[in-house]
């Protein structure tokens, strides 16, 4: 009994490798096809990476640095790190929302891991986050904003950013097979929360009760530890990674949770 039972361990733990091999792969041709598909016939191709969150900086330090006057150090790397952090929550929640939906085709021909889908869409943006630095350091560099040694906290805050966003995908992913009102409605959220986050402005400008606020709002503690570590020369206190840590954590289990009680009964929706 005891060997059959060792045995079976074995071919138990055997094939659970196996899959998590066959799923990492699929991970990877998904993350490549999307990146060629992205710019595939661009003749610029990847920079667009880079020059997208320069543009949008150049034109809105234009709009808040000198119609708005807003009276903040090195403004345009303030503008660009909120920029880009914020943007890649929303493009990875967006397309992950989706994703589930646009694998309809897919999911109804072959046994596949559903969570590959709005995995890969987060890994995705996060390859663009990744390439979209070289605009910060072409920021830093014109600022004379030298780098210091906090940037080694960097990879730190992109584990938080990650499973928070991953999280929040799989919530959506999972709620827009049954509701495609969904779709339509967190484009308004995305945006007011967008306004609602001192991204083009200083934090100082919100009254009492949105000062209060911002410690729930997830995103304004993942840019203010982007900021710490990229401007401001500031360690990032042990509170605010544990804030971080604990909100990601939190919004992962959630939408890994709903993404798991509702998979079975996607196939029957998309």
């Amino acid at each position: 009994m005891s060997t059959s039972h060792t045995a079976a361990r074995k071919q138990g733990r055997t094939t659970q490798v196996s899959e998590l091999t066959h799923n990492w792969f699929v991970l990877k041709s998904l993350v490549t096809r999307d990146f060629k598909l992205k710019y595939r016939r661009s003749i610029l191709g990847v920079l667009w990476s880079v020059l997208n969150p320069l543009l949008m900086m150049v034109v809105l330090t234009a709009v808040f640095s000198y119609m708005f006057r807003f009276q903040i150090d090195h403004y345009p790397l303030y503008l660009i790190l909120g920029q880009i952090m914020f943007g890649m929550m929303q493009g990875a929640t967006t397309s992950a929302m989706n994703s589930i939906i646009d694998a309809s085709a897919m999911l109804k021909k072959i046994r596949i891991e559903k969570m590959v889908f709005p995995l890969e869409k987060v890994l995705f943006e996060l390859v663009n986050f990744a390439i979209s630095l070289i605009a910060v350091v072409v920021v830093m560099i014109y600022l004379q904003v030298m780098p210091t040694w906090l940037l080694l906290y960097l990879p730190l805050l992109l584990v938080y950013v990650t499973v928070f966003t991953a999280g929040l995908g799989l919530l959506l992913s999972s709620l827009a097979v049954f509701f495609r009102d969904v779709i339509h409605f967190w484009d308004v959220i995305c945006t007011m929360w967008m306004y609602a986050t001192p991204i083009f402005y200083p934090i100082e400008m919100l009254p009492d009760w949105m000062l209060h606020a911002m410690k729930f709002n997830p995103m304004w503690q993942f840019i203010t530890y982007f900021r710490d570590i990229f401007m401001w020369n500031t360690a990032p206190s042990l509170k605010l990674n544990l804030v971080c840590a604990g909100m990601a954590a939190i919004t992962f289990c959630v939408g890994l949770f709903a993404f798991r009680k509702t998979e079975h009964k996607f196939i029957l929706y998309v």
